[in-house]
């Protein structure tokens, strides 16, 4: 209770003290505590801000160049695109003990073996029938020769920059993965073990080590072969009318990885060395073959023998490619590298916006498209093949030069040989090269020259 305010004639009395209602009591903890709480807060921020400058957190700077990492892939069988992590516990035939990759243990049934492992592997579905395995290769030793060992590291990356333009993949073997199985035999074990170990890869593409590619546009025509199952250069009526043993030639050859190919290795090798046979099918591929020129049984006689004799069961899956250089002698193609790139030279200097588009400035990862457009130009340059064509040729053999040994054939000087693989090698690093900006002057000149924007107009 509240005393009454005093009467203006009285003197002023102090208040009594009286209790406080229940209301008056509340109102007053609130009050109390809200200044506590506020006191609390503002020393909290005053106690946080002296820490800031005692140990100042930078905050990072913009990285205005920084590469955003990429969303991690998917581990799964959905990736898109072939998933090289992605392998399932389901058993193929990789689980088989008596797997080998060794020829002479033949696979059986390697078309469904084959097939089961794509089953499993379903990214690597896509593109599957057109997917190349490139495999070469060379001695375990040094090379003999002085400069061997530098003529087949640019013969090996040319390969390397072919299958780099074009997607594919490259296996080089230097080790004798048979130990009797040498020089022109090694390839056969390798391929062997090459199909095995790639079951995604249709076809497999031996090129010799002293094989260069000379037009690093030029794309394999696979549709023409597919009802084959063995590509290599030759022509058959040099085996069958004439019996000759370069009527076709094995540094070069396309083999598809199926059931077919194991079969037809296993009996290419049985003329091999490591075979008690081995001098016998020396006789018997001399005998046969006139033109042959040494005694020993070899890769090249014994597949121009299989075609002869064996013509029933093997010949109708193998091509005999003769319509472009699948494989060409180098002493008929040097001579021509000048001209060629004199009438390519012409055709980017025409006008119009066709040629304009050859001569634009492009990343090499889309470098087919590029070749697409070239062909459009080269209605009369030819097949690539022969006297009279201007085509760029597509591989180019140095055989006989022997440029790791040094040991060349005495039909020809080994100054000719050398300065034909500077001269093959120059034109086809020119095609690579002018992606970086860069060209040879000519293909006899190793130098290097800065390309200038819309060349060769301006040169």
């Amino acid at each position: 209770m509240v005393s009454p305010e005093p009467s203006s004639h009285s003197q002023p009395q102090p208040y009594p003290m009286s209790k406080p209602s229940l209301r008056a009591k509340a109102s007053s903890w609130l009050t109390d505590g809200f200044l506590f709480l506020g006191g609390a807060f503002l020393a909290l921020l005053l106690l946080l801000t002296l820490l800031s400058f005692i140990n100042p957190t930078s905050s990072p700077a913009p990285t205005f160049g920084r590469t955003v990492p990429p969303p991690r892939s998917n581990s799964g069988p959905s990736a898109p695109g072939p998933n090289l992590r992605y392998d399932p516990p389901d058993r193929t035939f990789y689980d088989d003990p008596e797997l080998t990759y060794s020829i002479g243990n033949p696979v059986k049934d390697w078309d469904e073996k084959r097939s089961q492992w794509l089953l499993h592997h379903p990214s690597f579905g896509a593109g599957a029938g057109e997917r190349i395995l490139m495999v070469t290769g060379s001695q375990p030793s040094a090379c003999k020769n002085p400069i061997g060992d530098h003529l087949l590291l640019r013969f090996f990356k040319n390969k390397v920059d072919y299958c780099r333009i074009h997607g594919h993949d490259l296996f080089y073997n230097n080790a004798f993965l048979h130990p009797e199985m040498k020089s022109y035999w090694a390839k056969i074990p390798v391929i062997r073990a090459a199909m095995v170990a790639h079951p995604e890869a249709e076809w497999i593409w031996w090129v010799d080590s002293d094989a260069l590619f000379t037009d690093m546009e030029f794309k394999l025509p696979l549709e023409k072969y597919k009802n084959h199952n063995l590509v290599v250069h030759g022509w058959a009526h040099l085996i069958l009318d004439t019996h000759s043993w370069t009527g076709l030639n094995a540094g070069v050859f396309l083999i598809r990885n199926c059931q077919w190919s194991m079969d037809f290795l296993e009996a290419w090798a049985s003329m091999g060395p490591q075979t008690p046979d081995y001098e016998k099918w020396g006789e018997t591929l001399r005998a046969t073959f006139k033109d042959k020129a040494f005694p020993e049984s070899d890769d090249q006689t014994g597949l121009a023998y299989l075609i002869y004799k064996e013509n029933e069961k093997w010949a109708d899956r193998i091509y005999l490619e003769s319509d472009y250089y699948f494989e060409g002698y180098w002493a008929e193609i040097v001579g021509t590298l000048d001209n060629i790139t004199v009438k390519y030279t012409e055709i980017e200097r025409g006008e119009g916006e066709d040629v304009a588009r050859l001569r634009r400035r492009h990343a090499e990862k889309v470098s087919e498209q590029y070749g697409a457009f070239r062909e459009a130009f080269l209605k009369d340059a030819g097949s690539g093949y022969g006297v009279g064509s201007w085509r760029r040729p597509f591989v180019t053999h140095f055989t006989g030069c022997q440029p790791c040994s040094g040991d060349h054939n005495q039909m020809y000087s080994g100054e000719s040989c050398w300065d034909g693989m500077q001269k093959a090698m120059n034109f086809a690093d020119n095609q690579v090269l002018r992606k970086y900006g860069f060209v040879h002057p000519s293909a006899g000149d190793s130098s290097l020259k800065p390309l200038p924007f819309n060349y060769p107009v301006v040169s």
